[in-house]
């Protein structure tokens, strides 16, 4: 199970069996990738407890009020933050996201990819020139053109760029809800 984190105005929040509604909900645009958000989280604490474990706590009670899921495959969600009462805490978490993002940053290269044979090719930003490379595994030619490239990765490690990303878009979405003065939201969902 994943986490899933959002927002809606607190007038529009409803009781399970209900259904949250889409049209009201804001969510941050995280990459889509299992595991993900356990990742961007580790480290990050909220009201001086880490959050993956408050969270567990959270989900693990059942003296907390719930309120209606935000799709039909998640669980009834639990507000994890309510301004105004939350708001410094949420800004040191978000602050602390960030600071993780930049500091787990490493070197980072864009990322080419064969159109054949699908072959990925990853150049350092400071060694991109526009070329044309022989694929190594069919002959494709392929462009090394940075128009043309599939993104910007991590050299270290590839899935390092969507946890930095995703703590980077979670820290804005939080920072948004909070200046909205709309609680943020938890809920747990198959797949995220």
């Amino acid at each position: 199970m994943g986490i899933r984190f959002f927002s809606i105005p607190g007038h529009r929040l409803v009781s399970p069996p209900q259904l949250l509604p889409a049209d009201a909900l804001v969510e941050p645009e995280l990459p889509p990738s299992v595991g993900l958000m356990d990742r961007a989280l580790a480290g990050v604490e909220f009201r001086d407890q880490r959050v993956r474990d408050r969270l567990q706590q959270m989900f693990a009670s059942d003296g907390l009020r719930r309120m209606g899921a935000p799709g039909p495959q998640a669980s009834p969600s639990l507000v994890f933050a309510q301004p105004p009462q939350d708001l410094p805490a949420i800004l040191r978490m978000a602050d602390q996201l960030e600071a993780l993002a930049a500091a787990e940053e490493g070197e980072r290269a864009l990322v080419w990819k064969c159109h054949r044979c699908a072959t990925r090719y990853a150049v350092p930003l400071g060694l991109v020139r526009d070329v044309s490379i022989r694929c190594e595994r069919c002959g494709e030619a392929v462009s090394l053109r940075r128009e043309r490239s599939t993104g910007e990765e991590a050299l270290v490690d590839p899935m390092q760029g969507a946890v930095n990303l995703s703590r980077r878009r979670l820290a804005a979405f939080l920072r948004e809800s909070m200046a909205s003065g709309w609680p943020v939201l938890v809920a747990q969902q198959p797949g995220t």
